[in-house]
């Protein structure tokens, strides 16, 4: 080795001895969130629309003009309260020509039964033939049923005259007349004049898909999802500015079959309604409560990212680094995912200071004790 490469040797060694190691990246303050799994309340959300609990169509049942309209449209009524009158005088002189009729065969009668009594002493004296006797008794008989019918007669008629005031069987809102005074109403063309509807209690009616009746089937075979004794939900509504509804109701009917035409399930919620708040074709969402999942994982929110291949978080490992986990995450829960893959129980998940790591991030855990585990309790 020549003196001239001694030289340049003996530089490089000097050169890389004093050269020093990269300085370890300081450890970067972070919170976790300790997994533990535990029973966490469901529930269900659906969009609803309110419906009238009792809707009563009124109908006329007797043919006249519409002679008066004696209600305020929308408003509420008790039963008993007058709604309609129709023009009732050829009724009442019905009821009039049929209390005649009743009268004249009531005189009729009596003038038959005493015939009957003057033939029977005349018979037994033998002072008149058994015929005689058995005709005057055809006759009272005969006339015994003409009272009969007239009687019925009249009452038809007292009962038309009853239908042309028309009232309201139920307590209720009432919707618009469908015609004005003066209007020919035909029972059978157009009788119907208005409804009144039961608003207290109230009903919302709501849809579940065949893939979520499936979906749920799945999970409760599987143990990932327990609903209620005797499938007894409780249903609370949140209203179109975001109140939400005072009452809660409960689930009180479920179709035994799907809508071919929607694939849909139809499924019916009755709620308490004294303020009539909530008005029939009222949309609302309903949420759906009773039912849980018994050791279920969820994380904060805030601590799953979105990355290329799928949602991951970091978790802190056993040499106090950062660990990229992928996850696969399920329903909401408040502010909290379901974790149905990726993470195990003791499993610490970095939730603020997530966006400052990454693969082999020193980590400081600033976490007051105990740990930021979240214990739910069933309502």
């Amino acid at each position: 080795m020549t003196k001239k490469n001694i030289y340049i040797f003996l530089a490089l060694c000097l050169f890389s001895c004093s050269k020093k190691s990269p300085p370890t990246p300081p450890a970067v303050p972070v919170t976790t969130y300790e997994i533990t799994p535990q029973t966490i309340p469901v529930s269900l959300d659906f969009v609803g629309v309110a419906q009238s609990s009792h809707l009563v169509e009124i109908y006329s049942r007797v043919e006249g003009y519409l002679w008066k309209i004696d209600y305020k449209e929308g408003s509420f009524v008790e039963p008993g309260d007058l709604l309609f009158e129709i023009d009732p005088r050829q009724f009442q002189a019905s009821v009039e020509a049929s209390k005649g009729e009743l009268d004249r065969r009531e005189a009729t009668l009596w003038a038959a039964e005493q015939a009957v009594k003057r033939y029977l002493p005349l018979y037994e004296q033998k002072a008149a033939s058994k015929r005689d006797l058995d005709n005057a008794t055809a006759e009272q008989l005969a006339d015994q049923a003409e009272v009969i019918s007239a009687r019925a007669r009249l009452e038809k008629a007292q009962l038309n005259l009853s239908y042309t005031t028309i009232t309201s069987p139920i307590s209720g809102l009432t919707g618009r007349s469908k015609y004005k005074e003066g209007t020919l109403i035909t029972p059978s063309i157009n009788g119907l004049l208005t409804y009144v509807a039961v608003v207290d209690p109230i009903w919302v009616i709501f849809s579940v898909s065949d893939y979520y009746l499936l979906k749920n089937r799945q999970e409760i075979e599987r143990n990932e999802l327990i609903f209620p004794k005797d499938n007894y939900f409780q249903v609370e509504l949140i209203l179109a500015d975001g109140s939400q509804f005072p009452y809660l109701g409960s689930v009180d009917f479920t179709a035994p079959m799907l809508d071919p035409d929607t694939g849909t399930m139809t499924v019916r919620a009755v709620f308490a309604n004294p303020e009539r708040e909530l008005l029939p074709g009222q949309f609302v969402r309903a949420r759906v409560l009773g039912a849980s999942r018994p050791h279920a994982i969820i994380i904060p929110q805030q601590a799953i990212q979105q990355g290329d291949k799928g949602m991951y978080v970091y978790v802190v490992d056993q040499n106090q680094k950062a660990e990229i986990r992928f996850v696969t995450t399920g329903d909401w829960y408040n502010n909290y995912w379901f974790i149905t893959a990726g993470l195990q129980k003791g499993d610490r998940v970095i939730v603020e200071g997530v966006n400052k790591v990454h693969t082999g991030t020193p980590i400081v855990d600033t976490s007051k004790k105990p740990s930021a585990t979240m214990v739910v309790q069933l309502p």
